[in-house]
């Protein structure tokens, strides 16, 4: 099947079974349930690579107009932003940009205000354009009164990042082998303009260190659905510890 994911068109292969039996049931109880309020989150969190965003497409198919499915990455901060500050990296100061992806490069307020604000009125909810490398604004209008959000930190096991749980209603983390990881984020950067070898020199300075943080610093412990994506990315139930 073909997507457009992120402003980008792809060719998708989809684990039908993995969704279809793990995935999608655990998402459809969810909306079951009556929301508190105007409007129930769920979030879906893993590293770079795992396809966060195609699986929230193909839920946002399946269950449509119920379902709502937006990204996080909306809520990077803008290029230019990211271009101006620095911060400091075994020693040295380095841009942003160096680390763009890293959660020190999103804008955790703004995401948190979001969220709040969204509860309880329909809100235009931002993108990230992979084509254009940058926030846009004129995203989605939020008016499905359940919402799934994707994105790598949103079960971040850290300071600030760790009060972002009390907005869902349902989570689920899907780890990764690191390999299929790399493999996935480097053809992704080539497909948006990269050569191969700054691809590779974007994954080891940003994607790699990522992936591992997102690996080894994400709530398991209490997140309601856990899966282990196989090196055939193929999606597998895991133990949450």
């Amino acid at each position: 099947m073909r997507l457009v994911v992120n402003g980008l068109e792809q060719e998708i292969q989809e684990d039908s079974d993995g969704v279809s039996k793990l995935l999608e049931p655990a998402v459809a109880a969810w909306m079951r349930r009556p929301p508190a309020s105007r409007r129930s989150f769920a979030f879906l969190a893993a590293p770079p690579g795992t396809g966060k965003s195609t699986l929230a497409e193909i839920l946002a198919q399946r269950l449509a107009p119920d379902l709502q499915c937006v990204g996080m990455d909306g809520f990077h901060l803008p290029q230019a932003e990211l271009d101006r500050r620095t911060i400091v990296r075994d020693g040295c100061a380095i841009t942003l940009a160096d680390v763009k992806g890293a959660p020190e490069s999103f804008d955790l307020e703004a995401l948190n205000r979001a969220l709040i604000r969204a509860r309880r009125e329909d809100i235009t909810w931002p993108r990230y354009d992979r084509v254009l490398h940058d926030v846009v604004t004129d995203g989605d209008a939020l008016t499905a009164s359940h919402v799934l959000v994707e994105g790598n930190w949103l079960l971040l096991d850290e300071p600030g990042w760790r009060s972002l749980r009390r907005h869902a209603d349902l989570t689920v983390f899907i780890a990764a082998p690191e390999e299929l990881l790399a493999r996935r984020l480097i053809a992704r950067k080539v497909q948006g303009g990269l050569s191969t070898d700054a691809a590779r020199s974007f994954y080891e300075r940003s994607d790699g260190p990522n992936i591992q943080r997102a690996l080894n610093h994400s709530f398991r412990n209490g997140t309601d659905l856990v899966l282990t994506m196989d090196r055939d990315g193929l999606l597998h139930e895991s133990d949450h510890a």
